[in-house]
Formats: C-alpha cells, structure tokens, sequence
C-alpha cells in the first residue's frame, strides 16, 4: 500500500485485451490502472469472513455518504500497520473506484456522458 509498486503480469485473449485497452482509453486511464481499478472494484464486499466464506456485499453503505470508512481503515490495517500517508491512499483509492464505477454506471444509462470539448463530465439531456 506504500510508494513501492510492484508488476504483475496475465494473460487474457487479445479480444478481451482490446476491450479493456478501449475502455481504458474512454476513461482516460492506462491499461494497468484501468485493471488495477477494476480488480479491486471486483474485490470490494468480497473479504473472506472468519469461517473462510465469502460475505455478499453489503445492501446499504454504513454511513450516509454511502462509503464506509471504518471498513476501508480496517481492510487496510488487516496487512499489517500503515502510516497516516498510507491510510489516506488506501480509502481514498475506495472513493475513486466509488466514483468510476457510479460514472461507468450513469454513462451506461445515458445520463451523463464524457466531453473533452467541455472539458469533462455533463449531463446529458435525457
């Protein structure tokens, strides 16, 4: 979870390859952080509990704001301790997967949609 990085290879069929390189590119990511994201989008609600099984993720949030600090700060420190640097990157890494996968979800009801000639996200008129 610190500044150290390290690489981590897989092979998929170049087709499945394409898709992701394409959606990477719709969100203007690269091709790493575009699977980085959706690895740990797809692994969030799904920590093994005590007796090994796997627990369905949660139907409402803990909080209000619909993320769940408690739960990011303790997923982060099951790996051992983390400094206050760490911490912050760890729920706010939670946060960006939030937000990509609710931009991902308007995009695919076409109520928003990504303008790089207005700059960013709009509404659309639907």
């Amino acid at each position: 979870m610190g500044g150290d990085r390290q690489s981590v290879k897989t092979y998929v069929p170049t087709e499945q390859k394409e898709l992701w390189r394409d959606h990477a590119d719709e969100l203007d990511m690269s091709l790493s952080e575009f699977v980085r994201t959706m690895v740990q989008a797809g692994r969030r609600g799904f920590a093994p509990t005590d007796s090994g099984e796997r627990e369905e993720p949660a139907s409402e949030a803990a909080d209000p704001g619909g993320h769940d600090l408690e739960r990011g700060v303790r997923t982060a420190l099951e790996s051992g301790p983390c400094s206050w640097d760490e911490l912050v990157e760890a729920v706010v890494g939670d946060v960006e997967d939030e937000l990509e996968a609710t931009l991902d979800d308007l995009q695919e009801r076409n109520r928003i949609r990504y303008s790089g000639r207005d700059g960013g996200y709009v509404l659309t008129d639907e």
